[in-house]
């Protein structure tokens, strides 16, 4: 690892010379009607709408997307109401930008996410922990919507760094970072990666290289920067230990010619981390309250509101993704593939461990995979510009996955396990029309199905989620 850190080290400093950051100049001038004072800009998104399910558990308070608008293994009802997020995340943010020498700049960014429709910290592992001990049956589920995500009630979940920017070099920044991989699907995904509208924007396992928690990276440091028609890019996360765990790294490189854009990555992740919530059996197994000598050594004595189940892994992406702008019309298509294998963490995490947000793993599986996992992700779609005003997007969505399940199930194709073969795939539409410059409103549907191996322990297959909303940008 240590070779590793000081190749991608060296690699950023090698191309900054020749780089040019898509970060505007120091002395570039605000927007008049931005909230822009003395360098110092706050900012902010608020995104809220009506979403009808065919199939989704009830309405989570704390979610981010607050529904299952991708089908879920505990869909049990039909649920209507308001959902929060459904183009973009709901967050309210504050960055500065510094001249400091040349064309150099000091810059930082803080961003809060919220949930509108409840007014709480989107917090995806709380929605977890409140389903603990819940159960679901062949017929019924007792559960609300709880899936994991990079945002776990952090009072910065979406970005918190410091670093420097430079037309000329690049943008060196530190703390918490979007991963170059997240920033791609966020690019090259026709629906931006919205939750409501596109299987890779609700789920986070393309932008996370496998799991959704490592769309954003921690204790990490991030280079960006694009020179003429060359994109560069590398990131590494420090894991805080010895050896390679908690650790990751990525990098990036592309091209811009003639209306196309591309871009290939590579994503490195140990430990991983893939939480849900305790089973019936596990809260039985958890003490809560404070331990005491009358307890036996080997009990647990983390509290079961704040205590999660997880499956780590040893997580590999490789990713090439492209948009092409028609010229002479307002047409842009979008595509692009991914390919993610799973092993068995060279360092596995004993339970009692901390995940984001400061959730516990009370209990950990480090061998999910005897076998190695293989998921592929593909998708396609296209932008259109009906008016100046008026948008409509269109795309579709796939997964993949290879039979990696081992014994009497090994290269299994049906439900029975979750290691056996599937495939999920999502089609969706959206209308965007802007009010004003800040203001639009939007409506479409998703319609997203599950099969075989991915399909395991579902109540129902498929989901057809209708939304409309409005969204403020300021």
């Amino acid at each position: 690892m240590t070779s590793i850190r000081a190749c991608l080290i060296t690699a950023s400093l090698a191309v900054a010379g020749v780089a040019q950051a898509q970060t505007a100049a120091p002395t570039t001038q605000a927007d008049d009607s931005s909230l822009t004072w003395k360098g110092i800009t706050l900012y902010g998104i608020v995104d809220l709408g009506v979403q009808t399910d065919t199939h989704s558990a009830p309405f989570s308070d704390y979610f981010p997307a607050g529904s299952a608008s991708l089908v879920q293994k505990n869909d049990s009802d039909s649920p209507t109401g308001l959902t929060p997020s459904n183009l973009s995340q709901s967050r309210i943010g504050i960055s500065g930008n510094e001249p400091i020498g040349g064309d150099w700049a000091g810059v930082f960014r803080f961003e809060t996410f919220f949930n509108p429709q409840s007014g709480d910290l989107s917090d995806a592992l709380k929605s977890l922990a409140v389903n603990n001990g819940k159960g679901c049956s062949a017929t019924a589920c007792t559960q609300s919507v709880g899936v994991d995500s990079s945002v776990a009630g952090q009072l910065f979940a979406g970005a918190a760094y410091a670093g420097f920017s430079s037309p000329t070099y690049g943008s060196f920044t530190f703390g918490r970072n979007v991963t170059l991989l997240a920033d791609g699907i966020s690019k090259y995904d026709p629906m931006g990666a919205a939750q409501a509208f596109s299987l890779i924007g609700f789920s986070g396992t393309a932008a996370g290289g496998g799991d959704t928690e490592d769309r954003r990276l921690d204790d990490s440091i991030k280079y960006y920067a694009k020179y003429d028609w060359l994109h560069l890019g590398a990131l590494y996360q420090f894991g805080g230990a010895n050896g390679a765990t908690n650790t990751g790294y990525q990098f990036q490189i592309g091209a811009d010619y003639a209306g196309f854009s591309v871009d290939g990555y590579y994503f490195k992740k140990y430990d991983a981390i893939s939480v849900s919530s305790l089973s019936a059996e596990q809260v039985a197994d958890l003490q809560t309250g404070t331990c005491t000598a009358a307890k036996p050594a080997t009990a647990y004595c983390w509290p079961i509101s704040n205590s999660l189940s997880a499956t780590v892994s040893d997580n590999q992406t490789y990713s090439l993704m492209a948009s092409y702008a028609i010229p002479a019309s307002t047409v842009k298509l979008f595509g692009g593939y991914e390919r993610i294998t799973f092993n068995n963490p060279t360092n596995p995490l004993p339970a009692g461990a901390l995940t984001i947000g400061g959730y516990i793993l009370a209990f950990t599986n480090n061998a999910a995979y005897d076998n190695q996992k293989v998921l592929e992700v593909f998708w396609a779609g296209l932008k259109f510009g009906i008016t100046p005003d008026l948008d409509v997007m269109a795309a579709y969505y796939g997964y993949n996955q290879d039979a990696y399940a081992t014994g009497a199930d090994a290269g299994c194709g049906t439900t029975k396990s979750s290691g056996c073969s599937g495939s999920e795939g999502a089609a969706s539409i959206v209308f965007d029309y802007r009010f004003s410059k800040r203001f639009d409103g939007y409506a479409g549907t998703m319609w997203s199905g599950v099969q075989n191996g991915l399909a395991n322990g579902y109540l129902f297959t498929n989901n057809i989620a209708t939304t409309v909303g409005v969204r403020f940008k300021f």
